[in-house]
């Protein structure tokens, strides 16, 4: 089973820029689809985007939409979440979230494996 290791968040100013970085471990990272999570204090673990094995198929929740873009390169063994135009809004825990199925993306249940987290934290 493949194991994640997120990096890249922080503290950073309503308005600015991260980028989340997710590190496979096991040889079949280009099987999987990968999918990005959020949890905020108090609340539940929300879908954010979500990438196919190949790449070129992507999904975002609406609240994004336009703002972050997942990519994934899997001669790295990565996946990636840009995240641009920060509001206060997207502060969370963020989880990278890997899958061998292409059903029901948005559906945290339906995730295999998970990272540990990392924190973004956006102030006004």
């Amino acid at each position: 089973q493949v194991q994640l290791v997120e990096s890249g968040g922080g503290l950073v100013q309503a308005g600015g820029s991260l980028r989340l970085s997710c590190a496979a471990s096991g040889r079949t990272f280009s099987s999987y689809y990968m999918g990005w999570f959020r949890q905020a204090p108090g609340k539940e673990r929300e879908f954010v985007a979500h990438i196919s094995w190949s790449g070129p198929y992507t999904y975002y929740v609406d609240s994004v939409k336009g703002r972050f873009t997942i990519s994934r390169d899997n001669a790295k063994n990565t996946v990636y979440l840009q995240m641009n135009s920060l509001k206060p809004e997207d502060t969370a825990v963020y989880y990278c979230a890997a899958k061998v199925s292409a059903a029901k993306v948005s559906d945290p249940n339906e995730y295999d494996a998970w990272g540990q987290g990392t924190q973004v934290t956006v102030s006004s």
